[in-house]
């Protein structure tokens, strides 16, 4: 199972935005218009067609966390969905077991509710699951462990009002239930799948 360790600055500084990898919003915006390397602050050039469409299915890669294999699994996936495949791909990043988690307000950032998963502080159905790719369904119920309640952060999280629930999911403290399947509505992050669909049928 592969993942990106690196910085999470520089992903950011890549795609020229803010993409809520980082919990430190402030030191972030300070950064985030400096492309990375040497000749970051220089002008920079401006894109193709293709390079637009890179960008957008980097940026749609760095803020669900996942890598190319399984990003092109999903888009195998999403183009034999009935529903337009753009929605269908941002449907099923959504259903991620970690992006619910973090949907949740159980965690700061996707990469701390990936933690959670693998660490074994939840339960889907009464049963463990450690796979942050496992696809939720509806009428799934996702309960935190005890003794996961009593992480400092996660505490914190689970003591203040969650205002950002999207409206697929139900949650009431440390139990949570999936009610219908997302929307591309759900979505608020500014995204434009159009450019992945059209990167990957080249």
């Amino acid at each position: 199972m592969s993942r990106y360790t690196g910085p999470k600055q520089r992903l950011q500084r890549q795609i020229g935005e803010d993409l809520g990898l980082k919990t430190n919003g402030l030191k972030t915006a300070k950064r985030v218009a400096v492309r990375p390397g040497q000749h970051g602050a220089k002008n920079r050039r401006k894109l193709s067609n293709f390079g637009v469409q890179l960008k957008e299915k980097q940026k749609i890669k760095y803020i669900y966390g996942v890598m190319e294999k399984s990003l092109r699994k999903l888009y195998e996936l999403a183009s034999k969905n009935p529903a337009a495949t753009g929605s269908a791909l941002l449907a099923f990043l959504e259903r991620r077991l970690d992006n619910v988690v973090y949907r949740l307000d159980w965690s700061p950032t996707r990469a701390a509710a990936r933690q959670l998963v693998n660490h074994n502080h939840l339960t889907v159905n009464g049963k463990k699951m450690n796979i942050p790719s496992y696809q939720v369904k509806v009428g799934d119920v996702i309960v935190l462990k005890e003794k996961t309640m009593k992480i400092p952060v996660v505490a914190a999280l689970l003591a203040a009002d969650s205002e950002s629930l999207p409206g697929w999911l139900e949650r009431k403290k440390a139990v949570a239930k999936v009610a219908r399947l997302p929307e591309r509505a759900d979505i608020k992050e500014k995204l434009d799948e159009q450019l992945v669909v059209e990167y990957y049928s080249r």
